[in-house]
């Protein structure tokens, strides 16, 4: 098959190791950097074309790693390659729906799992009550357009909660104030979920010093057992998007796990190392099963 991966930027880890699996699978893989894409709408005659005038036609699948900063650009190339019947990995409207960390956060309420309480507002009046609305410092405030742990900051005073919040509210820059969790001592799990199954999970810790266990912020990955509590709630947490290919971040409290993000866009090279698997070469398969791709193996048909 002739697979795209249409993203950013073609020396990260992750992508090297999709066009990777996908050669080694004895497809034909495209890297189209996002930003050099451009579409033609046509009720009759759909195209996107790329660099120069060449026309992408002929492509089975696009893999969609659309990073925060292009998403609207990412999710309107998305739905034109969908418009001419490419399958695309994620959807545009499943990346959208991630992006939007307050609506995902309502989606997760409505399919039943459990958030850390979340408080939102708009206008600075309001910060007091959203401070208590959340139970009081110390408490995490979160730009809603933040990401791989960046635009998230733990106010460990009241004084200190109302100047952040305040500070981003002068920039007009939306916000969520969200609970603490103590007890997750500065841990969260990543489960990595294709096509509604859990294929691997990590357990992520902070750096000495820091509360979000982001690897971009440092953190250590390591392999952990999850529970089937924590397996479902990743399961409903993807299909709740209409994501194939999600990271689903959960943390551990005295309550059960807690749905932190679902991020439509996983790294691998944290969760490959940890554990050793293929989840590239999974991404891949994905794709051919939904295809109905048979690879020929000599006279025979697998």
């Amino acid at each position: 098959m002739k697979i795209a991966l249409m993203a950013s930027n073609p020396d990260l880890y992750s992508n090297q190791r999709i066009l990777e699996a996908g050669e080694e699978r004895g497809h034909e893989m495209v890297f189209l950097d996002i930003k050099q894409c451009y579409m033609k709408l046509d009720a009759k005659d759909p195209e996107a074309h790329y660099r120069g005038g060449k026309v992408l036609k002929d492509l089975d699948a696009v893999i969609t790693r659309i990073r925060p900063s292009v998403t609207f650009y990412g999710c309107a190339l998305a739905r034109q390659f969908e418009s001419m019947g490419v399958h695309t990995t994620n959807t545009s409207d499943s990346v959208i729906k991630s992006r939007d960390k307050l609506f995902s956060l309502q989606l997760m309420l409505k399919s039943g799992i459990n958030i850390p309480t979340t408080g939102f507002a708009n206008s600075p009046m309001d910060t007091n009550d959203l401070i208590e609305m959340v139970g009081g410092a110390p408490l995490i405030v979160k730009l809603l357009e933040g990401t791989q742990g960046r635009g998230v900051v733990l106010a460990e005073t009241k004084k200190a909660a109302e100047s952040v919040i305040n500070a981003f509210k002068a920039l007009r820059a939306n916000l969520l104030v969200q609970e603490f969790i103590k007890e997750a001592d500065g841990k969260d799990i990543r489960c990595f979920v294709i096509d509604g199954k859990v294929v691997a999970s990590i357990q992520r810790t902070a750096a000495p010093g820091e509360f979000r266990a982001n690897i971009h912020q440092g953190g250590t990955a390591s392999i952990v057992k999850i529970t089937p509590e924590e397996r479902k709630l990743s399961i409903t947490a993807a299909k709740a998007l209409g994501l194939d290919i999600a990271g689903v971040d959960i943390i551990r409290s005295k309550n059960g796990p807690l749905l932190l993000e679902v991020n439509s866009s996983p790294g691998l090279e944290g969760i490959e190392t940890a554990t050793g698997k293929d989840i590239a070469g999974m991404m891949i398969a994905s794709i051919e099963k939904k295809l109905g791709w048979r690879k020929a193996l000599g006279s025979e048909q697998e």
